[in-house]
């Protein structure tokens, strides 16, 4: 285990070992996220079916997730490890379930390091443990229906006759979930533009950046690859302008990449290099309509998709990341015409990147959420007034937004 991306890890094996059929990739794929989900579970039921204390082998590593999972029996388990209890490890949730102290229960229970189970518990209080286990569960696959192309509903009818069962988003009017386990990208849906993989929670932070003009300029500060770009360009109907920004011009070659698929004909891609702007983003300091800045962040929110990431950080991290969105904030509130939206978000659940950022910032005053998405459903998806989902509680990754009007 060196703790690297599991989908690279995964991407690079199946390059070179061109014979695992799909079924077996797919049972591989499986397996490797669950053996990195459930680790700290895993050992600890280890440890218990053995006589002495030992570093676990991943071959044991390995049939005990099966065994925690249902499908290898204990008695055949035996056969392959003799030397473990294996109805011992078979038991180990029942052992977990009567820790008293609730951080430690949750640590063991979602596979956390100490320090992450410790800051959920002191954010979330009675929330932690459900929210914990939720974040260690497979993520759905959800796509993004591309108005530009077609709706939902047109969308949904489309991979039916492909052979693929969904059903609708609870919360976004674009989201559909896939219930069947396939190849998305292969699809002929997907090939046109029809669609966009894309988190739920994902398309409601770009619902927060639909301005209200239909001409407006629209600056996505920290696009990435350009998922938000493409939804706020749908939901713009290629109206306006959309200019997106990146320090990575191999994400930003990507976003232009699926524009074109996706018919996108309003966004602009500009890179910052060096830390310094160039000619074009600096022209339009204090023009924009809408600033829009998914920050990088911790990632505690899409442990559902990046299981790996809860070791690849140290709690050290979590200020690092603090000074660098606090930092961002400050140069991209600098795009914001007077008077315009501004949204901060990020993908973590901590308090510290969350509300702990965007009630410092200067220049700006916080927007009423249900000024943009309405009373009720500003009561359904908000937390002290921003908006804030998690896998717990409306089956998304976790994301925070918080809407705020530069003064």
């Amino acid at each position: 285990m060196d703790w690297g991306f599991v989908t690279d890890r995964l991407s690079a094996t199946f390059r070179k070992e061109t014979w695992v059929g799909s079924h077996e990739r797919r049972f591989v794929s499986e397996t490797l996220y669950g053996m990195v989900r459930h680790m700290r579970r895993i050992d600890l039921a280890l440890e218990r079916g053995r006589r002495a204390k030992k570093v676990p082998r991943d071959l044991e590593r390995l049939i005990a997730l099966l065994v925690l999972e249902g499908l290898v029996e204990p008695a055949r388990a035996a056969k392959v490890e003799p030397a473990l209890d294996w109805n011992a490890v078979r038991g180990v949730d029942e052992v977990i379930a009567l820790e008293r102290k609730p951080v430690t229960r949750i640590a063991l229970a979602a596979s956390l390091p100490d320090w992450l189970a410790q800051r959920l518990y002191e954010d979330w209080g009675d929330e932690a443990e459900a929210l914990a286990l939720a974040l260690n569960q497979r993520a759905p696959m959800t796509v993004r229906a591309n108005t530009l192309v077609a709706d939902r509903t047109a969308l949904a009818a489309e991979l039916g006759k492909e052979g693929l069962a969904t059903h609708p988003g609870q919360w976004s009017e674009t989201s559909l979930v896939v219930d069947t386990r396939t190849n998305l990208f292969a699809s002929a849906a997907f090939k046109r533009g029809a669609m966009e993989a894309q988190d739920e929670g994902s398309q409601l932070l770009a619902e927060l950046a639909n301005p209200t003009e239909s001409k407006a300029l629209v600056i996505d500060y920290c696009a990435g690859a350009g998922g938000k770009t493409l939804a706020i360009a749908a939901r713009l109907a290629n109206r306006g302008r959309i200019v997106a920004s990146d320090v990575d011009g191999k994400k930003l070659e990507e976003l232009r990449r699926r524009a074109r698929r996706a018919g996108v004909s309003n966004a602009q891609a500009i890179l910052i290099e060096g830390g310094r702007w160039p000619r074009e983003l600096d022209a339009l300091r204090a023009k924009a309509d809408v600033v829009f800045v998914d920050a990088p962040c911790s990632g505690i929110g899409a442990l559902r998709r990046n299981p790996e990431a809860r070791w690849r950080l140290r709690e050290a991290d979590i200020a690092g990341f603090v000074a660098r969105q606090t930092e961002i904030m400050k140069t991209a509130i600098g795009l914001a015409a007077p008077g315009a939206r501004v949204i901060y978000a990020t993908c973590s659940l901590l308090t510290a990147e969350n509300d702990g950022v965007a009630n410092n910032l200067e220049g700006v005053t916080q927007v009423p959420l249900a000024e943009v998405l309405g009373e009720e459903r500003a009561r359904a998806l908000g937390r002290q007034n921003a908006l804030t989902v998690t896998p717990s509680k409306h089956g998304t990754d976790g994301f925070y937004a918080r809407v705020m009007k530069r003064l």
